[in-house]
């Protein structure tokens, strides 16, 4: 019988009684196809794997971008710090220890003198504990035209220590015997704050 007629003949139940050059082809076939199926899934995991990593590379060369221009910039933002701490450093000074509420009254009714202002009310409030700091509100009541108030509040804004203005309220002043009449001038009502520094045990 024929190699061929042999093939067409073949029972795959009972392959062992096949001749040795079908039986060797099958399991050449058989052994082709375990390699094959064996080199797809792996080559597949090895895709993946490579997929990954070079998605890890990319995010790696963007982090050593990130930071290579930080390590750049180091200098700079290490003499931004100096500069700042500086600064704060600065405006700490401009922070007395004590209140000393009666020479800063004594600034307040200068200034607003010297910008013709009347000066009715000047009122500490209690002080405020915030963090290394204390604040003292002042309630303040003066009168007088627009830019007179005006050059008062930028001068108190220049006083040595540092005094900041808060609820700032401004009406016309009415006359004292006839309210329904005013004098002209402003009457402004505001909260005027300043500083002091806390020392550690006050902290």
């Amino acid at each position: 019988m024929s190699l061929r007629d042999e093939l067409n003949n073949i029972d795959l139940n009972n392959i062992g009684n096949a001749s040795n050059p079908i039986k060797y082809g099958f399991l050449t076939i058989i052994f082709i196809a375990l390699i094959a199926a064996g080199l797809y899934f792996d080559t597949q995991n090895q895709l993946n794997d490579l997929k990954t990593i070079e998605q890890k590379e990319t995010e790696l060369k963007t982090e050593f971008t990130l930071k290579a221009d930080q390590a750049a910039k180091l200098e700079l933002y290490k003499d931004q710090l100096a500069e700042m701490k500086a600064s704060f450093q600065a405006i700490l000074r401009q922070l007395p220890e004590g209140t000393d509420v009666e020479s800063l009254l004594v600034d307040v009714s200068q200034t607003g003198l010297a910008n013709g202002l009347e000066i009715k009310k000047f009122k500490p409030s209690k002080e405020e504990k915030k963090g290394f700091y204390a604040e003292l509100p002042i309630a303040l009541e003066v009168t007088g035209n627009f830019h007179d108030l005006a050059s008062f509040i930028s001068g108190v804004a220049a006083l040595p220590r540092i005094v900041t203005m808060h609820n700032i309220k401004l009406q016309l002043q009415p006359v004292e015997k006839d309210k329904t009449k005013n004098t002209g001038k402003l009457q402004m009502t505001a909260t005027a704050k300043t500083y002091r520094y806390l020392k550690e045990d006050e902290q």
